[in-house]
């Protein structure tokens, strides 16, 4: 998409977000409340939790939220604290419980939240006991993937951002994926914006990635739509002059549910405000950047693969590994000299090329969310306040 439909009239449509947005405590406050409690976050898929009472919990913006399946099949979200005390109930990255009993004072809750049990229940008065069962949190189930969203301000399903792209990943058969390992949790000393961008940017692809330019050649491509980024490249036919990369170019095999486009294609869904989806023929992988601090995050990541016992896919799905282990190696002191750079006095935003239009198109959003961001310095300390 031109860069001109994205950014209409924003002056600042050719610029970048200024440095000070990338470690700003007060800005990152603001990032919170205004960008991520309204946005969806993936959890896992509904294959990881497919009976009563399992469950995945994952820590978002200050929330430990339980994503549990009931008795009834159905799949419910609640935060992670009892109603008595405030205590934290279950641990752990995933398990299964039937029930939920706060190790504090023994209240428990049946898997749909329903409060069931209280000890001494004579001594509560019995109206405040009834309004008591754990706090719901927004689901959505795109396709077998699993997402929570802390509040609703009337902002797009996951399907609704999805919607220019459905035709494109339908033959992939998500709801059929299952998981390959286990979620991993990977820390990065950077602000959630550096990854964001960083993931969306085709221009350092021939410069700071060999490995993918090796495989790609000039195919690379990007485009941004309304909630979502595309990133594309085909997997030539020329062997590469790497070991793992050429190998993986032999062993792939032919995929019956993909068509003849997508046979060799490798594609990069990124979804508003911070994940993504590496769409592979022999594997689909999510990524997300959850924020912990204004120069803290949290990479989340796991594979998901249809059932293939071919020997020839279990070597493309270990190659895959490889080549990409090397690249987030590459990316991961990319990361680390930009925020490094976002810290100087000496920089403020930097020019934007036309064929940047994934992060003018990110740029323009934060914009308009938090108009502040068009200062190229820092407003005066409590600016956040009268926001």
């Amino acid at each position: 998409m031109a860069a001109a439909a994205l950014s209409g009239a924003d002056p600042d449509a050719a610029y970048s977000l200024p440095a000070w947005t990338y470690h700003d405590p007060e800005f990152f406050a603001l990032e919170i409340q205004r960008i991520f409690r309204p946005a969806w976050q993936i959890v896992c898929h509904a294959s990881d939790i497919p009976s009563p009472g399992d469950y995945h919990l994952i820590d978002h913006v200050g929330e430990n939220i339980i994503v549990m399946r009931g008795d009834d099949g159905m799949v419910r979200a609640f935060t992670n604290v009892c109603r008595h005390r405030g205590a934290r109930m279950l641990d752990g990255p995933s398990g299964c419980a039937r029930k939920i009993t706060c190790p504090y004072h023994g209240w428990t809750y049946a898997n749909d939240g329903r409060l069931t049990g209280v000890p001494d229940r004579a001594s509560y008065d019995a109206r405040a006991l009834a309004q008591q069962r754990l706090a719901p949190v927004d689901v959505e189930d795109f396709h077998g993937f699993l997402f929570i969203r802390l509040d609703d301000d009337g902002g797009p399903s996951i399907a609704q951002m999805m919607a220019p792209y459905m035709a494109q990943i339908a033959p992939y058969r998500f709801a059929d994926l299952r998981a390959l390992g286990r979620v991993t949790l990977r820390p990065r000393a950077v602000n959630w914006k550096v990854i964001g961008d960083n993931y969306s940017d085709g221009l350092h692809i021939s410069v700071a990635h060999p490995g993918l330019k090796r495989l790609m050649g000039d195919g690379y491509g990007v485009e941004a739509s309304a909630h979502v980024d595309r990133m594309w490249g085909p997997i030539l036919d020329r062997p590469s002059t790497n070991l793992s990369e050429r190998a993986y170019q032999h062993f792939l095999p032919a995929v019956p549910h993909l068509p003849p486009d997508r046979q060799r294609l490798w594609t990069y869904y990124k979804l508003w405000p911070n994940f993504a989806f590496d769409i592979y023929p022999d594997q689909i992988d999510f990524m997300a950047w959850m924020p912990v601090s204004p120069t803290h995050t949290v990479i989340r990541e796991i594979s998901y693969a249809l059932p293939d016992d071919r020997q020839e896919m279990q070597a493309a799905r270990y190659l895959n590994w490889r080549i990409n282990r090397q690249v987030n190696g590459e990316d991961t002191a990319l990361l680390a000299r930009m925020q490094a750079g976002m810290a100087s006095a000496s920089f403020t935003v930097g020019p934007l090329s036309d064929r940047e239009v994934a992060l003018r198109h990110f740029c323009g959003r934060m914009r308009d969310i938090i108009p502040q961001a068009r200062l190229h310095r820092p407003p005066p300390p409590g600016w956040s306040a009268r926001a």
